[in-house]
């Protein structure tokens, strides 16, 4: 705003957005092991190729991989088949036990836990570019991976008895 009598020059902050990133983080909660993949965008494709290298570098000798996931419509079967050839597809798949978390439900999601971690500890600044948040992230990976810091989760049968009772099935009698 101008000057005007009696008041000062004022400049507002403009935000200026200069791109986005999307991270997945998978993690093996009572190992105390994460790995994040960084990629331009969150379409089908990147999360299936997140999903091959989980499959071929993370755990290439698993026959299968246990994955608690939020309920985002990329996260399925199809996107291997979308991303790969069907033989391919198929092969990754097998070696998928899909578990979706329910819907409002991502607190459930250990990996949700390691996210807000990593957003306290590494992501409380802007990062100039996605080189720069793939080397930050990176080295926070390698710190937290070389401490073994598992998830001390605490959310029990009987609690979840108590707050998702909803989504049990009423037995009638």
């Amino acid at each position: 705003m101008p000057v005007a009598p009696g008041r000062s020059a004022r400049e507002d902050y403009e935000y200026e957005r200069h791109g986005v990133c999307n991270l997945f983080l998978v993690c093996e909660p009572l190992r105390g092991w994460r790995h994040i993949t960084c990629s331009a965008r969150r379409t089908r494709i990147d999360w299936a190729y997140c999903i091959k290298d989980l499959v071929d570098i993370c755990y290439p000798d698993a026959e299968v991989i246990v994955l608690v996931q939020d309920n985002l419509n990329t996260h399925t079967p199809a996107s291997l088949y979308q991303a790969f050839p069907p033989a391919e597809a198929k092969r990754l798949a097998d070696k998928l036990e899909l578990h979706y978390t329910p819907k409002h439900g991502s607190w459930l999601n250990m990996a949700e836990i390691e996210l807000a971690v990593l957003a306290e500890q590494c992501l409380d600044r802007r990062l100039a570019d996605q080189v720069t948040l793939e080397r930050e992230v990176a080295a926070w990976e390698a710190t937290r991976n070389a401490a073994s810091r598992g998830i001390d989760w605490r959310f029990t049968t009987a609690d979840a008895r108590i707050k998702l009772k909803h989504l049990y099935p009423a037995i009638q009698g």
